[in-house]
């Protein structure tokens, strides 16, 4: 791929697969797909769940509240979650099936207490960034690949953030995996074709190459 494109893998870690503790169905499949598609981007980033136990999204840190429970907060709904990729524990490390040796970038995200974080460009109060745009600006990169987990959270809340940016935004559909809660992959898909986010899949990539 042209330097002006670039890959990012969306938390490809062992708490959102398969024995994790907020482990979306089937996430480890999508990994040999991802480790594929390394080979043809020269620029690619990694995002990381990284928070601390103390964390606000974590429904444990609410008297009363149940994982999956909805809560207001200063800026907007917050669903809680299981605590999970907690900073420095097995659960938060890289699956150990990425292979992705090249990647020049690890954004690390969710690591305010008081501010849940799904995008890699910016936290849930949409004003904290988290330098990323900055970034692929900086190295002339105009076009964003997005792959991992999950599609309908941190992939989707990512993907929307780059096209409104102004990059231009394909989300790879078959290395990607949704937890779909209550609907929530028809209603991030609306929420991303709306954005003008791009829906390609692994066969594309292979196809142009």
């Amino acid at each position: 791929m042209q330097n002006k494109k670039a890959l990012i893998v969306v938390d490809v870690q062992n708490g959102f697969t398969p024995g994790g503790n907020l482990a979306v169905a089937h996430a480890d499949q999508i990994i040999p797909k991802i480790n594929q598609l390394g080979a043809y981007f020269e620029q690619i980033i990694l995002t990381q769940d990284w928070h601390p136990a103390q964390h606000i999204s974590f429904a444990e840190n609410h008297d009363g509240k149940q994982a999956f429970e909805q809560i207001e907060l200063p800026y907007g709904p917050q669903v809680l979650w299981p605590a999970h990729c907690v900073q420095g524990s097995h659960d938060a490390d890289f699956h150990p099936d990425l292979a992705l040796p090249q990647a020049q970038l690890i954004i690390r995200k969710g690591t305010h207490a008081e501010i849940d974080s799904y995008s890699a460009f910016r936290e849930a109060d949409r004003q904290t960034t988290t330098g990323l745009a900055g970034y692929l600006n900086a190295r002339g990169i105009d076009t964003v690949y997005i792959v991992g987990i999950a599609t309908d959270f941190c992939v989707a809340w990512t993907a929307i953030d780059a096209s409104q940016l102004g990059f231009k935004t394909y989300v790879i559909v078959d290395a990607t995996k949704a937890i779909d809660l209550n609907g929530s992959l028809q209603h991030a898909w609306q929420d991303m074709l709306a954005a003008g986010v791009k829906r390609i899949y692994l066969k594309d990539i292979l196809a142009a190459a």
